[in-house]
C-alpha cells in the first residue's frame, strides 16, 4: 500500500517552487525585482560624481564599480556590469541612497551650486599646492599645518586605495569654513 504523505502536511506547509521551501521568505519573483532596483540604484548613482557619494559612506568596490560604469559603453557588457553593481548594492542599505538620490533631484540649484564649490575646492587642495595658499588667503583664520595634514592624508589615502577618512573630513573641513561666511 502506498502512502502519500504530503497529505498529512498543513495548507500552509506546501511549498511553491518560488519560495525555495522557505516560509516568510520572499519568492524568486520578488528577489529578482529587489535585484533589479538595487541595479536601477546603483546606476541612479552614476549620473553625480563620485564625489559626491561621499556622505554616502558606500563600500570602496561599490565606488570603483559605479565609477567604472561610466567608461562602459557597449550595451551588454554595461548590462552585465550594471547586474555585478546590483549583486554590490545587496551589502549596502538602500534607504540612505534613495534618500540622498530624492535630496539631489530637489535639492535648489543655489544649493547645488553650493556644493559643487565645496568639490571644486577639494579637488584643488588634492591636486594643486598652491590652493592652500588661496584658501588661507580667503580664510585667514584656519590653521595651515592642520589643513596640510588633513590633505596630505587624503592624498595617502587616494594613491593607496584606503577608506576615504581624509577625503571626506576635507569636504567637512571646507563646509565648515565656507559656512561661516
Amino acid at each position: 500500500m502506498i502512502h502519500n504523505h504530503s497529505a498529512a502536511l498543513p495548507p500552509d506547509a506546501a511549498s511553491s517552487p518560488d519560495d525555495d521551501g522557505l516560509h516568510g521568505a520572499p519568492s524568486k519573483t520578488q528577489r529578482k525585482k529587489n535585484m533589479h532596483d538595487l541595479q536601477k540604484l546603483g546606476e541612479a548613482l552614476t549620473q553625480y560624481p563620485r564625489e559626491s557619494w561621499a556622505t554616502l559612506d558606500l563600500p570602496e568596490r561599490l565606488q570603483d564599480a559605479l565609477t567604472e560604469t561610466a567608461h562602459i559603453k557597449k550595451h551588454e557588457a554595461r548590462r552585465r556590469h550594471l547586474q555585478y553593481v546590483g549583486k554590490l548594492m545587496r551589502d549596502v542599505d538602500p534607504e540612505p541612497i534613495r534618500a540622498w538620490l530624492k535630496a539631489q533631484q530637489t535639492m535648489p540649484a543655489q544649493e547645488k551650486a553650493y556644493f559643487a564649490r565645496l568639490e571644486q575646492w577639494r579637488t584643488r587642495l588634492l591636486a594643486d599646492p598652491q590652493a592652500l595658499d588661496e584658501l588661507h588667503v580667503q580664510f585667514p583664520s584656519i590653521n595651515r599645518a592642520t589643513w596640510q595634514k588633513q590633505i596630505a592624508a587624503a592624498r595617502h589615502e587616494r594613491q593607496n586605495g584606503l577608506a576615504p577618512h581624509h577625503f571626506r573630513a576635507l569636504f567637512h573641513d571646507l563646509k565648515n569654513i565656507f559656512a561661516t561666511t
